[in-house]
């Protein structure tokens, strides 16, 4: 299957995954999260992991979160502090963002939405390439996509600029790659 088969089945099955029960361990096993002070998260829509929930438990931990901008379409994502409550507007991408008025800061460990992930550590994402051009210019930052379990996949395709990830965080447990 290629990418967009791929997508299009697992964004169809992830619906349906979305419950309380899958939210609540999945929070549960957030201790198990690489170190990081400062947390990337994103907002999560359609049918993607829910992280209101995993926010309060990073925050509880200590944590300090922002939140992906997108400023232009093919150039890497900035990240502005947030906090949960704190007012959103749509980026070039047409996702919730942190206002302007937010300071931008530099992640140490970067929670990745995904469509699918394999064993060795590769995500798909919905197609726009922003989090594979940002992870790109971040080296430093721990990378960890945010899933459900029955998003693996056996075998992604790959391209030459896909950036693997180092862990992934699902209902089941924190799984680490690199």
């Amino acid at each position: 299957m290629d990418k967009s088969d791929i997508r299009a089945s697992l964004r169809a099955l992830r619906k349906d995954m979305i419950r309380p029960d899958t939210v609540a361990a999945l929070c549960a096993h957030a201790a198990a999260l690489p170190e990081g002070q400062v947390v990337a998260l994103y907002h999560a829509i359609g049918a993607e992991m829910p992280t209101q929930a995993l926010a309060q438990t990073l925050l509880d931990q200590g944590r300090t979160l922002c939140l992906p901008v997108v400023m232009a379409r093919d150039q890497p994502m900035v990240f502005r502090l947030w906090t949960p409550g704190d007012p959103l507007e749509d980026d070039m991408a047409g996702c919730p963002a942190p206002l302007d008025l937010n300071s931008e800061v530099v992640p140490d460990l970067v929670i990745a939405p995904l469509v699918a992930f394999d064993p060795r550590g590769y995500r798909l994402g919905q197609g726009g390439g922003h989090y594979d051009r940002t992870l790109a210019v971040l080296p430093q930052a721990i990378r960890v996509g945010l899933a459900f379990a029955a998003q693996e996949v056996e075998l992604l395709p790959r391209e030459p600029h896909d950036i693997r990830l180092h862990g992934v965080l699902t209902e089941n447990g924190y799984r680490a790659f690199i």
